[in-house]
C-alpha cells in the first residue's frame, strides 16, 4: 500500500507545488512508483510536468465526483514510474459542488483506494487554502509535508494550519501525522533571524528537514518547459536540494 503524503500550506508562493513535483520526480528516480495528485485548481503541477490540462476531458475532479475511476484519468510523465492525476478547469468549482455530497471530506480517500496498491508513494499537491479540497487531501493522507518560505511573514497563518491538522486528527483521521516542515526559497544573502527559527521549532520540534531548498532560477524555469528539475537541470542547486529531500523522506517513510 502506498504511503500518501499531502503537501500543504494555505499561504501561496511558498514553493508548495515545486516541492510536490520535484519530490515525486526524485522518488521516481530512486526507483519508486509515484503518483502525483494535482488537487490545486490552478493546475500548476499538471502543466509543470508537461500535461496540457486545458485540453483534457477528465481529471481529478471527475474522479472526486464519481464519474471516472482514478485509474482512468492518470497521465504519464517523462519519468519512468512517475504519473499524475491531473487537475482540469472543472476543479475550480469543486469546493462549491462537493459541499452537499455525503461524506464529502472522504471523497479523495475513497477514490484512491483502487490505486493505492499500484504505487509506493502518492503525493497530493493541495491548493493554497484550507477549503474542502485541502481537507480531502488531509483526510486521504498518512503524512503532511509543509513547505515554509524562508522569511518571517511566511510563518503567519501557520497556527491556523496546525489547528486544522489537529481538527482532522481529532475528528476525521486520527492516524494522520506531520512528516515535517521543509524550508524553501532560502537566500543565503538574507540572514534568517533566530526568532524565525525559534518560531519554527515551536511548531515543529524535531520535525524540520535538514534539507534547505535554495532560491534558484533553474527551479523557476523548469515548469515553463514542462519538466521537473531532475530533467531540466540535474546539476543545479535546486535539483541537489530536492534529491537530498527525497532521500530524507525515504528514511522516514
Amino acid at each position: 500500500m502506498a504511503k500518501i503524503i499531502a503537501v500543504v500550506n494555505q499561504k501561496g508562493g511558498v514553493g508548495k507545488t515545486t516541492t510536490a513535483v520535484n519530490l515525486g520526480a526524485y522518488l521516481a528516480e530512486f526507483g519508486k512508483y509515484v503518483l502525483l495528485i494535482d488537487l490545486d485548481p490552478q493546475a500548476n503541477a499538471t502543466s509543470g510536468l508537461g500535461v496540457d490540462y486545458q485540453n483534457l476531458e477528465k481529471g481529478i475532479y471527475e474522479a472526486l465526483s464519481g464519474n471516472f475511476l482514478v485509474r482512468e484519468i492518470i497521465q504519464p510523465t517523462s519519468h519512468i514510474g512517475y504519473r499524475i492525476a491531473p487537475a482540469t478547469p472543472a476543479l475550480a468549482g469543486a469546493n462549491v459542488e462537493l459541499v452537499n455530497i455525503d461524506k464529502r471530506e472522504f471523497r479523495l480517500a475513497e477514490a484512491l483506494l483502487e490505486v493505492r496498491s499500484d504505487y509506493d508513494v502518492i503525493i497530493i499537491d493541495c491548493p493554497p487554502s484550507l477549503g474542502l479540497l485541502t481537507l480531502n487531501g488531509l483526510v486521504a493522507a498518512d503524512h503532511v509535508l509543509i513547505p515554509i518560505q524562508a522569511e518571517y511573514y511566511a510563518l503567519e497563518g501557520l497556527g491556523q494550519l496546525m489547528s486544522t491538522i489537529a481538527l482532522v486528527q481529532e475528528n476525521l483521521k486520527p492516524e494522520l501525522s506531520i512528516l515535517g516542515a521543509v524550508i524553501t526559497m532560502f537566500d543565503k544573502r538574507v540572514r534568517l533571524s533566530d526568532q524565525v527559527f525559534q518560531e519554527l521549532y515551536k511548531f515543529f520540534p524535531d520535525k524540520i528537514f535538514r534539507t534547505v531548498v535554495p532560491r534558484n532560477v533553474r527551479l523557476t524555469e523548469a515548469p515553463s518547459h514542462g519538466k521537473s528539475i531532475a530533467h531540466y537541470d540535474a546539476g543545479s542547486k535546486g535539483a541537489r536540494a530536492y534529491e537530498k529531500l527525497a532521500r530524507e523522506v525515504l528514511e522516514i517513510i
